[in-house]
């Protein structure tokens, strides 16, 4: 058993990322952003023109491919595109770049590099169920797609960015269906991932109860 990774998934909007780094921070550990991992390579065959199709292409362009995170924020190639891999055309592909098993090999194999050179707190979609299937310490986050949807569109406006909540919610309807029903690797949880429901929960409230089961 891996008493070294904290394996933190849900789906979007469930709160798992702001979670999994306070996490991270007070235990001493390092946060990994898996999310943002497929965001980056989302960008990266967006911005190359790559069909999703094109098998033998994204493989050639992961074999080319660098990412890295430095305290909170990602690069890719170098290059800092933590800013960039939040847009609307991230949001609206990478679930169906996640569910290319090419893209999803590469990234977990990255991602257990990651957990074997440092303790970890790891969110995402599957990693209680397939990236560490044997950590200890396993939690699924969950909440409404209603209060997905005003999280995300109070973050948006937050940035200045104006989107109706109506188009949020339908993107998050959309991606959770995409998310779940993907053969592989698909959004669930782990028979022994402790659940916690997040819709009227503060951060600090979900902090604490993680907090108190692992200690």
């Amino acid at each position: 058993m891996n008493n070294k990774c904290i394996a933190i998934d849900g789906p979007a909007g469930s709160g798992k990322s702001t979670i999994a780094r306070e996490i991270a921070t007070l235990l001493g550990w390092t946060y990994i952003d898996t999310g943002a991992m497929y965001r980056a390579i989302t960008l990266k065959i967006l911005s190359s023109n790559i069909s999703l199709e094109d098998i033998s292409g994204i493989q050639l362009l992961l074999n080319n491919t660098q990412i890295e995170f430095n305290k909170s924020k990602i690069f890719l190639d170098g290059k800092d595109v933590t800013s960039q891999i939040r847009s609307e055309k991230i949001d609206k592909n990478v679930s169906a770049v996640s569910a290319i098993s090419e893209i999803r090999s590469k990234l977990v194999e990255l991602q257990r590099e990651y957990a074997a050179a440092h303790p970890v707190v790891m969110d995402g979609r599957d990693i209680g169920t397939i990236v560490f299937p044997n950590a200890k310490y396993k939690f699924f986050l969950t909440a409404s797609p209603e209060e997905r949807a005003r999280r995300r569109y109070n973050q948006l406006r937050g940035k200045g960015i104006s989107i109706p909540i109506e188009q949020i919610f339908n993107d998050i309807e959309r991606r959770d269906h995409m998310d779940s029903s993907r053969e592989i690797s698909p959004l669930k949880r782990a028979e022994d991932a402790h659940l916690i429901d997040t819709d009227k929960l503060g951060i600090g409230e979900v902090v604490e109860e993680i907090m108190s089961r692992i200690k």
